[in-house]
């Protein structure tokens, strides 16, 4: 397995889904800069990273309709990263009851 160990200003997690996604930044201090629900629509995705692409890293769980928002981050030279579920710490945390 291969993980991604490249340091950022910002991280942003995405809770993919068709229709809405959960957006959450956080800075390199783990500070939360953003958390926002929105609909899964590119314009208004870039409109809400748009203050952090200086050095930014999106990482999304591998879903079925994850194939847009890693075009648009191609498009836009923003780096992306996909992973597993049971890989990414924080969602599997989150299931596992612990904080």
């Amino acid at each position: 397995m291969r993980f991604y160990k490249q340091q950022h200003q910002f991280y942003c997690g995405i809770d993919l889904h068709a229709r809405k996604m959960y957006v959450c930044i956080i800075d390199q201090k783990g500070k939360t800069r953003l958390h926002k629900n929105i609909p899964s629509e590119g314009e208004m995705f870039f409109e809400l990273i748009f203050p952090f692409l200086e050095d930014i890293i999106i990482g999304v769980e591998c879903v079925f309709c994850w194939y847009w928002i890693a075009d648009l981050c191609a498009q836009h030279r923003v780096p992306f990263v996909l992973g597993h579920a049971l890989y990414m710490k924080a969602i599997h945390a989150k299931y596992r009851g612990r904080p």
